[in-house]
């Protein structure tokens, strides 16, 4: 057998260099009898004696040679083949159906059953798939086997029937897989200790402390602080944490991470509990929580809660908002904010923007896409002010829709007002230099303000608005003014009016466009009015508002009217409290509008608590929610992308049909409801 075997590569070359090193000596012996037959001849001896001993250790001692290296190659195998056996990593070898072949005895150790081992690699690890068996390159999965958790690592093994073949180990025709695993359970237990161990910074602030305590007798009002202190000093201390009253209404607390799964499970109950204390004050009092956790410091998470704070005080308090590293989610905010009863915001706000508009030549005044009436008349109001103020400034409208043309119109037909005083986008690019200023009005979204590109252009930002705020805001404002207490940006805006400057006269037109305004977004003041709202709607009255004149504006013609009644007629009451409508989109400019409008009346249908109106339109699904009290509409349009008001809000989906978008929205209320998040 040995004779047999063939000798090539190396190992060859090593056999023979012997009889080639024996030529070298061959002409080396002829060149000493070129110079010297005597050193030739004394050479000769040497050359014949190497040429034999080199001949014999070819021919002879030859097959010894080979005898030794299949011993060792022989040892080498067993000893591979023990060590593999014995290796402490368990390992194995599968085909690629995953049927097991070979297991060393950790493997074995792990599956313990010997019938394991007739079974195949995903029965006995579920998350192990045909295509990571069939995959040409190394992959890795997280299994759980018993009580313990792996890593599996899977090499692809190839093997060649072709001997010549030095890339068999790439090309070969019969495939086997190598799995390796790794227990990672000792490793994750520790990651998940360590993770529980972090500190979780968070901010509590009551909503209404002042209104509170002003309801209720002034020998009761340190009872009602010392109850809801109680309340939160147990809720924080049954979880080990540290609160710290900072303020009159403000509380920091610290806890542990490991108790957050457990309060976000019953969704911050401490916010239904406060409200239970009740000493004869007419008030309930409600409080906002912010968190912060995750971050790469303590500072870091500390700056996180004052984030997430803001963020629930901003979206109309009531709620808890945690801010996990990049992520944001809310909770609560079932109840309707209170109208705050003091002016001091509004006033100092005022003083605020007077401030940055007479350092400033020019002004940018721009809403959302296809502006309501609502977005057109606070940006009417901001342009009275600058004028005032001797500034230049433009209301920048790309798209002008059904409803507020005819408000429009009054403006462009008008030789008071500069022609240039409605621009593009493209228009208002043009004018934006050093001195520009761009005030933001009925959105603070930078995603569907009417030119988002300006946001970026221009260095000094405004935004006032009345709809709570999302995860996604206009990060650059210098000045913020988003108060969701209030009725409309209209509303806003007429306050505003009143206290940047004493001699500021509004014209009928404008006082009309911000009076129609309000109408539009209160529902003829039926819908989130307070007296705030009034009295600025008696402002813009004595300013020459009229009456009859808004109201003609706005009359429908015959089209959009028989849309809106399609709109009502196709309606479906999904879970005894929901319309959800269509409203067609053929034949109308501004079919969203009329979204909107049906679904403020299918709110007037008996036991409808909020209603959902859909609308195609350039190739969109515009979704109009509306609700009256009893569901906050704009956490249902969140999960869909949108946002808005608690009682108006609206979404957009892309690449969805209208029965799809649907059912999205029938998904949206099951989880609300199955959350408790709709009572």
């Amino acid at each position: 057998m040995k004779e047999t075997i063939k000798v090539k590569g190396q190992l060859k070359a090593y056999l023979s260099w012997p009889l080639l090193l024996s030529l070298f000596f061959v002409f080396g012996n002829i060149a000493v009898a070129v110079v010297s037959n005597t050193g030739a001849f004394v050479m000769f001896p040497f050359t014949a004696a190497y040429i034999a001993m080199a001949g014999w250790i070819y021919l002879y001692r030859r097959r010894r040679v080979l005898g030794g290296l299949i011993e060792f190659s022989a040892e080498y195998a067993w000893i591979q083949k023990q060590l593999l056996a014995e290796m402490e990593v368990p390992y194995g070898l599968t085909d690629e159906e995953g049927r097991i072949l070979w297991a060393n005895d950790a493997m074995k150790e792990i599956l313990k059953e010997k019938k394991a081992l007739r079974k195949s690699l995903p029965s006995l690890f579920p998350e192990v798939t045909k295509a990571e068996l069939s995959a040409a390159e190394e992959s890795h999965v997280h299994t759980v086997y018993g009580d313990r958790k792996f890593r599996m690592d899977i090499r692809p093994v190839f093997v060649s029937e072709d001997e010549e073949d030095e890339n068999a180990i790439v090309d070969g025709n019969q495939k086997m897989v190598a799995i390796y695993l790794f227990d990672e359970t000792e490793i994750l237990q520790y990651r998940q200790e360590i993770t529980d161990e972090k500190m979780v910074a968070g901010l509590i602030y009551l909503d209404n402390y002042e209104e509170a305590l002003e309801s209720v007798e002034e020998v009761r009002r340190s009872l009602l602080t010392a109850l809801i202190d109680r309340k939160i000093n147990k809720y924080i201390g049954g979880m080990d944490g540290v609160v710290k009253k900072t303020e009159k209404d403000k509380y920091f607390f610290m806890i542990k991470q490991k108790h957050m799964e457990e309060i976000q499970a019953e969704r911050f109950s401490i916010l239904e509990d406060v409200k239970s204390v009740n000493i004869g004050n007419e008030m309930a009092v409600t409080l906002s929580i912010g968190i912060g956790m995750n971050g790469e410091s303590y500072n870091q998470n500390y700056e996180y809660a004052r984030i997430s704070i803001d963020m629930a005080l901003g979206r109309g308090g009531d709620q808890a908002v945690v801010k996990d590293g990049g992520k944001i989610q809310y909770y609560g905010g079932k109840s309707q904010q209170l109208e705050k009863a003091t002016r001091v915001k509004a006033r100092v706000k005022a003083h605020a923007l007077r401030e940055l508009m007479e350092t400033k030549d020019r002004l940018l005044i721009m809403g959302h896409k296809l502006g309501d009436i609502d977005s057109f008349g606070a940006s009417i109001g901001i342009f009275r002010i600058a004028t005032s103020l001797n500034k230049k400034s433009h209301i920048v409208i790309n798209e002008v829709t059904t409803s507020v043309q005819p408000m429009m119109d009054r403006f462009l037909e008008n030789p008071e007002y500069p022609e240039d005083l409605f621009l593009n986008g493209a228009q208002a690019a043009e004018l934006v230099d050093a001195n520009t200023m761009l005030v933001v009005v009925d959105v603070n979204r930078p995603s569907i303000t009417d030119a988002p590109e300006l946001l970026h252009m221009v260095k000094t930002i405004v935004v006032m608005d009345h709809h709570r705020q999302s995860s996604e805001i206009i990060q650059n404002a210098v000045l913020s003014y988003v108060e969701p207490y209030a009725s409309s940006a209209c509303e806003m805006a007429a306050e505003v009016l009143q206290y940047i400057a004493d001699d500021i006269k509004i014209k009928p037109a404008e006082a009309d466009a911000m009076y129609a305004g309000i109408v539009i977004d209160t529902l003829n003041f039926t819908n989130q009015t307070g007296v705030r709202t009034f009295e600025a709607a008696a402002y813009l009255r004595r300013s020459g508002a009229d009456v009859t004149r808004v109201r003609k504006l706005f009359r429908d013609n015959m089209a959009e009217y028989k849309a809106r009644a399609s709109a009502i007629t196709s309606a479906e009451v999904y879970r005894e409290s929901f319309s959800i409508g269509i409203c067609p989109s053929e034949g109308l400019q501004s079919p969203t509008i009329v979204g909107a409008q049906a679904a403020n009346e299918l709110l007037d249908i008996k036991g409808i608590k909020a209603s959902v109106v859909l609308t195609e339109y350039h190739g969109k699904i515009y979704m109009s929610a509306r609700s009256i009290d009893e569901v906050n509409v704009q956490v249902m349009m969140e999960q869909l992308g949108g946002g808005g008001h608690r009682t108006v809000a609206g979404a957009q989906l892309e690449g969805v049909t209208i029965e799809e978008a649907k059912k999205r929205i029938k998904d949206v209320i099951n989880s609300m409801l199955e959350k408790g998040d709709i009572s």
